[in-house]
């Protein structure tokens, strides 16, 4: 996949790397606007092409209590709001075959969430819409067998497929990431690294997900220095109080410095 076969992506002759970022859930119209004008204005200042992510739904909870969403609609009318305000491409799960044809008509790339990668009937269902396919790598698949996952997307006509490194489960509260994966998986797509996802610590006792945010920074300089084609961070003005995901999410106020200084570690890359 070429990055401008993602609609309304800017800054794309820059030589950077491109950028999904966002909140891990849509709380709110309000949080969103707040922080997607943010991320646009420093992607924009650091010329980085850019893609604001949001889940419209949250399909997979530890708990039966944990937060799941505003309502589907709802949700994907803000991410529409947010593209056609800023100017900007979407980016949100998928969970169901039916998700699929429905979220293709407000956001321009459908992701694959890591547990169900291997599920065929979602990854058709999301190729068949023509939109942009992210296929996140299962945390228990090697990097060699997301070749499978693309060739699926491949096979319904659609070129337009991406794959993510969220690590890879080491033990059982854990992840890893193994860098060796992205050189792999770009032979068979565009590769992007979730930085924050890959820090998770999953199957906590209190049946909420830890994280170690204060390695965000190391992981992300360490997948653009062996050349990984985009970066993924969830991000939230207030992570102790989000509503998914907090323990792992990059606050706000420190991804302007972090971009600044993987900008500059790709600009030394691109000069060997």
């Amino acid at each position: 996949m070429n990055i401008n076969s993602i609609p309304q992506i800017k800054h794309i002759d820059s030589g950077n790397f491109f950028v999904l970022a966002g909140p891990c859930a849509i709380e709110g119209e309000e949080m969103a606007m707040r922080i997607a004008e943010k991320l646009v204005s420093i992607t924009d200042k650091l010329e980085i092409p850019y893609v604001f992510k949001g889940s419209f739904k949250k399909a997979n909870r530890s708990r039966i209590d944990s937060f799941s969403g505003i309502g589907d609609e709802k949700a994907l009318k803000i991410l529409r709001k947010v593209s056609e305000t800023f100017h900007i491409p979407t980016v949100t799960d998928i969970h169901t075959n039916e998700d699929a044809a429905m979220a293709a008509e407000y956001v321009d790339v459908l992701q694959i969430p890591a547990f169900l990668v291997r599920q065929t009937d979602l990854v058709v269902a999301a190729a068949a819409t023509g939109k942009v396919v992210n296929l996140k790598k299962g945390q228990f698949m090697s990097p060699e067998s997301m070749k499978h996952a693309v060739q699926k997307v491949l096979d319904c006509q659609n070129e337009n497929v991406m794959v993510t490194d969220r690590g890879t489960m080491f033990g059982y509260q854990d992840m890893i990431v193994d860098f060796r994966g992205i050189p792999t998986m770009q032979h068979y797509a565009t590769t992007v690294l979730d930085v924050t996802h890959s820090l998770q610590q999953p199957n906590q006792t209190a049946g909420v997900t830890g994280g170690r945010p204060d390695m965000i920074e190391t992981i992300a300089k360490a997948g653009i220095a062996v050349g990984v084609d985009g970066i993924f961070i969830e991000t939230h003005f207030d992570p102790a109080h989000a509503k998914s995901d907090g323990a792992n999410m990059l606050h706000l106020d420190y991804f302007e410095g972090l971009m600044t200084r993987l900008v500059a570690i790709r600009k030394t890359i691109n000069q060997f």
